[in-house]
């Protein structure tokens, strides 16, 4: 049961689903009947009781306009009308969105296709009969094992006496997630045949900063365990004290802390965590959850709404990246045999100019509401940057002329995710106003390894010395040109990265919400003058061996 715990990156691979570091909980297995329907992860710190309610309602109310949605209606009505049940009806069009939705690269927007199946399982629940599970008065210590776990369940828990939570299923970023987080409820999900090995009545501990599980723990084990929760709690409450602070060196050299976003409400999330702004803001999922591209307007409303949670912190928006496993059946993309290396990203924008236009002229318009700023991905090449750029100017001329505000001084970057666009860094930082670095494609890219590959995994790090070469060119370059580089990619988070980064002169450290408070934390314990000093060490080794092990003995 137990999993591999990643300090690194601060979180936990479980069967290949990563989450974030929670607390400790000791209780027993209770027994769930009903349907079994459950999906949790860590602690969102900083939660007030009134938030936790906030959560629950805007989660059921994005339910509400889901269901609401006409395209979902009115496809079920088709089959309906063409003599399928309702529930078939429901259950096939259901089925059809959560497919689209799991295609997403990013976890938060794949994430949103057990919000789908939580819909369809309630809808079910209400033409068949059926109850669900009650959670909502548990014997205090309970530990619920699960299946999986929906929204709608979570919400009704009862979080006084739920000590744990542990799911075969289920993802950090589900919409259960958040709610678990903010009740501040430790959990192990992704747990492989766990409910054929944990059973009703069992003791059990459950250390999910470790990604383990102790069935039938010895009394001084509960001790142990108790000493390490009270640990925890401490460094919970100090981390907190991070949320109005800057990101600061020990010795004063000001950074940002930003956060990743996959829709517009996940900014809210960037500012509970007192997040310096959106470093990069996914736009795939404006356009995955339907069966046409969404319009101007659609992107203009969405754009604008994040940018005004911001309240004019910096909103960094990447135009549609495509391709590769992010497949949106109704904008024909060709299959292809290494869809990494082919027809995706700027590539596919370039050639598919209105639909891009259409992109350009919502963040644009957007631009009048925030401190909003254009990024283009997979940048390989100078034509492209310059061929982007070109069509903004050309869509801010077709503003001009419509009488429609926008920012004239937009800024224009690139997202340095290819080891070309890293080698011509220096030439691209002439013409580019940012880079934000995306270390999971550049690692993958320059290590010609696929992350997902067991066999070749072990290759799948930024700690590579040929990654940190990478990494420590683009960041020079941009210095040197007198431009900003930040960092969307999941190294940013990587406690053992952090100093280098300070050292190779990176200024904006883009991180998933829950991470925001955490990294600034890691960031003000290091002074400019020991980050260099590590990392010249660091650039004298061989081998990414070698690098984490002295890492780890000084971080």
């Amino acid at each position: 049961l137990a999993g591999i715990f990643s300090p690194d990156s601060g979180s936990i691979d479980l069967n290949g689903h990563s989450i974030s570091l929670l607390s400790i909980g000791v209780g027993f297995i209770r027994e769930m009947t009903g349907r079994e329907n459950i999906t949790l992860s860590g602690m969102l710190l900083g939660f007030s009781e009134e938030q936790v309610k906030e959560k629950e309602a805007e989660i059921v109310l994005g339910h509400i306009l889901m269901i609401q949605d006409p395209y979902m209606q009115s496809e079920i009505e088709k089959l309906m009308d063409s003599g399928v049940c309702a529930e078939s009806a429901i259950t096939q069009i259901c089925d059809r969105f959560a497919m689209i939705f799991s295609q997403a690269e990013d976890e938060l927007t794949k994430e949103r296709a057990s919000d789908v199946s939580d819909i369809k399982n309630d809808l079910l629940s209400l033409l068949l009969g059926k109850e669900s599970p009650e959670l909502s008065s548990l014997a205090p210590d309970s530990v619920i094992c699960a299946k999986d776990l929906v929204p709608s369940v979570t919400a009704g828990l009862d979080r006084e006496h739920v000590a744990a939570i542990l799911t075969e299923t289920g993802g950090a970023t589900s919409h259960s997630a958040i709610l678990a987080r903010a009740m501040g409820i430790p959990a192990i999900l992704g747990i492989s045949g766990l409910t054929e090995t944990l059973k009703s009545g069992t003791s059990v501990i459950v250390d999910a900063q470790n990604g383990s599980v102790l069935p039938n723990p010895s009394d001084a084990e509960i001790q142990k365990y108790r000493a390490l929760q009270a640990e925890y709690n401490e460094k919970k409450r100090e981390l907190a004290s991070f949320t109005d602070k800057k990101a600061k060196t020990a010795d004063g050299v000001l950074l940002e802390a930003a956060g990743n976003i996959g829709s517009p409400e996940d900014a809210q999330a960037v500012m509970q965590n007192g997040g310096d702004g959106v470093g990069l803001f996914r736009t795939e999922f404006l356009f995955m959850e339907r069966e046409s591209a969404p319009s101007e307007e659609e992107q203009f409303e969405a754009y604008k709404k994040a940018a005004l949670i911001l309240k004019g912190k910096s909103l960094i928006i990447r135009t549609l990246d495509i391709g590769g496993d992010k497949d949106i059946p109704y904008l024909g993309l060709e299959k292809e045999e290494n869809p990494f290396m082919g027809f995706r990203a700027i590539r596919y924008c370039l050639k598919n100019r209105e639909l891009f236009k259409s992109q350009i002229k919502a963040i644009l318009r957007a631009s009048a509401f925030g401190d909003i700023k254009i990024m283009f991905p997979l940048i390989t090449t100078m034509d492209e940057l310059r061929e982007g750029k070109k069509l903004v100017a050309e869509c801010k001329a077709d503003l001009r002329n419509m009488g429609i505000n926008f920012n004239e001084n937009i800024q224009v970057g690139v997202m340095v995710e290819t080891a070309s666009a890293a080698v011509i860094a220096d030439m691209l930082a002439k013409e580019a106003d940012f880079f934000s670095i995306g270390t999971n494609d550049l690692t993958g890219y320059t290590m010609a390894c696929d992350r997902g590959n067991n066999d070749v995994s072990y290759l799948y790090s930024p700690l590579q010395p040929s990654v940190l070469r990478m990494i420590k060119r683009t960041i020079e370059c941009g210095v040197q040109n007198g431009i900003s580089v930040g960092m969307c990619g999941e190294a940013a988070a990587n406690k053992l990265m952090i100093p280098l980064l300070i050292s190779f002169g990176l200024t904006e450290f883009s991180v998933s919400a829950p991470s925001v408070l955490n990294v600034r934390k890691i960031i003000s314990t290091w002074t400019k003058e020991e980050a260099d000093k590590v990392t010249a060490k660091v650039l004298e080794m061989s081998t990414q061996q070698e690098i984490v092990q002295y890492l780890k003995s000084v971080v």
